[in-house]
């Protein structure tokens, strides 16, 4: 509105000129404004089309999803965009179904169809109800599907056919700054309005001392048209309108550089709010550990032993008997979510998730061969590992008859589901106490040598079996427990002593047991002797008023469930009120990353649900990305609020100079021209100056902004008044005393001090913006 404003000004200027002054002398005023308006609107297109590109990439960079297929009878992974009708999609829990298709083969397969239907409860897919539709989730199973439809012949397609992309929503930091401007701008409307009368008021006293008030020449109107051009750029000078303007480039230009630092901006208002965080709610596996897997001690058949990747087969199965192996290769290559394949190169690569990667592997050192093993058993029902189970089982129909069930998950879990076990001559024997004492202090060792356990048991169910029973939950036979070392990634230790010297406390949430939890947590720093740490089970008890004492010192949790993390999210938000950043990778942290200010998704390891719930996507899973992101969000914080005081102070000295010339001496020293040229200059070039300066280190020794913190603070207040006083004094200075000061006389004069003080004005900004670029004020 404003530029419209000004457009029919420099119109009106333009027409009365030519007309009572001739070509071009009468055109200067004009063209001065429509010069102004060509380079405001030039530089702000210029901005946004390159700010445009950037969220182009972004967007590109969001829509890298590979999915897991068979083709030409291997199993490889492909981007999402190379899937044809004919492909076999491999798909489980937590996996965004990627195009349209039919149940091959699967078990207890639930799809959560409500981006498609609406409907929140899941749908149970089948042999006979065999349709799978893009855009839709697995809720729970697995499954292998045959795509029929990709692209926009997809149901999901053609939903999103019907929709124009929405543009994205304002930060909470631009509602404020929004709020500031519009505030200053009624102000700035105000002032003009006061201005305008003053000046026609000192025109109308003019003639009327003169007694000419009723002949008008052009002149008379030229000068009108001076007051009204003044009166709308001081309206123009008043808005800070360069304030969205400096976010936007600042988010944008943080957001290209966080590319870099392999972290994905799914959200713009992410940037900032990191930044403010004064919590980070870690998940353990993948985040502060490599998420490399690999089985380094077994306690097989009561022997503890140590299994190198160097060592030999015979080496590790000495001692153990040959059924107790049979057994155990048969739980670990048939109870997986994983494969073994053979690529084009004829090399072997190991397919699934880490944990079971780390058990296939452990399988093949054992001397196992994976498909001999799965083509010796008909594989009867799966019931996939979830987080409310911490276990996952298959059953087996075993040639000559009858089926076997093998069940692996949590050791604390599945043990206290054996009441048998295979003893040192590879008899199945009751479970004693002292077994059971025995495999319990094992799980303890491991654990404490920030190893994660688990359980591997099976269990004979005769010829009874149905495939639609359920798998029994208890009167298992313990095989053995596997301890898993997944190192802590380089740099952990480093980073959470950085979060620390800067006011972030780095809590541990994870699943595993709650000695490898804590061993774990004393490596990388975060639990330390003030902090406690807390099972998920004991967690969930506990009353509100025990909560709120509780939680300020919890430092890690264990065996926690989705909903104990999303408790304590919860707690932390609002009870203690602080900006909480929660990192996950599966679907069951999922509800914790939307209710946490800032959800970081790990992009190595994350499903789809969990990136779709977060903000930010650490795209290497790496805790010292997240400590990046956080120094990038005070870097923006920070850059912006040194704009806002440098276009505040601009802002007011214009606004007191113009009004208190025009109010005591009837003309304003700062002209339309000049003060839209100024107006310019600091909206882009000091917006491009201050908003796009990079982080340092420096910035993690301060304290977090923390929720309730204004934006404008009593130093920044002290900074704007104390600058705008100077200024003001020093042009005031000129405007009263110039003439005398510079020697000035003649006709000139008045144009030669108000080119004085124009130029003053600008270098007193210039100063002021380089004291701000170089930090000289705080």
């Amino acid at each position: 509105m404003t530029l419209m404003i000004l457009a029919v000004c420099a119109f009106v200027s333009l027409l009365v000129g030519i007309i009572m002054e001739g070509w071009p002398k009468g055109a200067h005023d004009g063209l001065g404004i429509v010069a102004s308006i060509l380079l405001v609107v030039f530089v702000t297109a210029i901005s946004d089309y390159r700010q445009s590109l950037q969220f182009k990439d972004l967007d590109r960079e969001k829509k890298k999803i590979t999915v897991q297929v068979t083709r030409d009878r291997q199993r490889q992974k492909i981007s999402i965009y190379d899937l044809v009708p004919g492909d076999i999609v491999h798909l489980s829990i937590g996996d965004q179904v990627p195009a349209d298709g039919l149940f091959v083969l699967g078990f207890s397969l639930l799809i959560n169809e409500s981006s498609l239907t609406g409907e929140s409860e899941p749908a149970h897919v089948n042999s006979e109800n065999p349709f799978l539709l893009s855009g839709t989730k697995v809720q729970d199973g697995s499954c292998k599907m045959l795509v029929t439809t990709v692209g926009m012949r997809t149901q999901w397609g053609k939903l999103m056919a019907t929709l124009s992309e929405g543009g994205d929503d304002e930060t909470p930091l631009q509602v404020k700054l929004n709020g500031v401007a519009t505030i200053i701008g009624k102000l700035g409307l105000f002032f003009a309005a006061v201005t305008f009368a003053v000046l026609v008021q000192g025109l109308f006293s003019r003639k009327l001392k003169e007694g000419s008030h009723w002949s008008w020449s052009g002149d008379d109107a030229l000068e009108m048209l001076e007051f009204f051009a003044v009166a709308v750029t001081i309206v123009v000078v008043a808005v800070p309108e360069g304030l969205p303007l400096a976010v936007t480039l600042s988010l944008a230009f943080a957001m290209k550089k966080m590319m870099h630092d392999k972290a994905l901006v799914r959200h713009l208002a992410a940037c900032e709010t990191m930044g403010s965080a004064t919590s980070i709610c870690s998940d353990k596996t993948g985040t502060l550990t490599t998420n490399s897997m690999t089985v380094v001690k077994a306690c097989i058949c009561g022997k503890i032993k140590e299994v190198s990747s160097s060592e030999e087969t015979s080496s590790f199965c000495s001692g153990i008997p040959d059924f107790a192996v049979r057994i155990l290769l048969q739980s670990i290559f048939n109870n997986t979510g994983g494969e073994i394949v053979t690529n084009k190169d004829n090399k072997t690569e190991i397919l699934g998730t880490p944990t079971e990667a780390a058990l296939l592997k452990f399988g093949l050192l054992l001397g196992g061969d994976f498909q001999a093993e799965r083509q010796a058993s008909k594989l009867v029902k799966v019931e996939p590992f979830n987080s409310a189970k911490k276990r996952m089982g298959v059953v087996l129909e075993i040639p000559g008859g009858g089926f076997r069930a093998h069940s692996k998950g949590a050791s604390e879990i599945v043990l206290a589901s054996c009441d048998k076990v295979i003893d040192s001559n590879g008899d199945v024997v009751p479970l004693n106490e002292a077994s059971f004492n025995h495999l319990k202090d094992t799980i303890e060792r491991f654990a404490s040598e920030a190893l994660r356990t688990l359980c591997l048991a099976y269990m004979e169910l005769g010829s009874e079996f149905s495939a639609e029973s359920p798998l029994p939950s208890k009167g298992y036979t313990c095989i053995g427990i596997v301890g898993i070392k997944d190192p802590v990634r380089p740099g952990v230790k480093e980073s959470v002593a950085i979060c620390r010297s800067a006011g972030i406390s780095v809590r541990m949430v994870t699943g595993d047991n709650i000695n490898t939890a804590k061993a774990i947590a004393r490596e990388c720093g975060i639990l330390t002797d003030e902090g406690i740490a807390i099972e998920g089970p004991v967690f969930r008890e506990k009353s509100e008023e025990e909560l709120q004492k509780l939680i300020p010192k919890i430092q890690v949790m264990a065996r926690s469930s989705p909903l104990d993390k999303h408790i304590l999210v919860k707690h932390l938000r609002t009870t203690l009120e602080e900006v909480v950043a929660v990192t996950g990778d599966g679907t069951n942290d999922a509800p914790a990353l939307h209710e946490a200010d800032i959800g970081l998704a790990m992009g190595i390891a994350g499903t789809e649900v969990a990136k779709e719930s977060a903000d930010v996507i650490i795209m290497d899973d790496n805790f010292s990305t997240i400590v990046t992101v956080g120094k990038w969000g005070r870097s923006i914080y920070i850059n912006i609020q040194k704009f806002v005081q440098f276009q505040l102070t601009v802002n007011i000295v214009a606004l007191i100079v113009n009004f208190s010339s025009a109010c005591l001496t009837g003309n304003a020293p700062l002209t339309a021209v000049q003060l839209l040229w100024v107006n310019m200059i600091m909206d882009t070039l000091g917006a491009l100056a201050l908003a796009t300066e990079p982080p340092t280190d420096d910035l993690m020794k301060r304290s977090p902004v923390g929720r309730k913190e204004n934006f404008i603070s009593n130093v920044m207040w002290r900074n704007i008044i104390g600058q705008s006083l100077y200024q003001f004094v020093v042009i005031w200075f000129l405007q009263t005393r110039g003439k005398a000061f510079f020697h000035l006389d003649g006709p000139d004069s008045d144009l030669i001090l108000n080119t004085i003080i124009f130029n003053s004005f600008v270098f007193c900004q210039v100063t002021y913006t380089r004291l701000l670029y170089l930090e000289v004020l705080p």
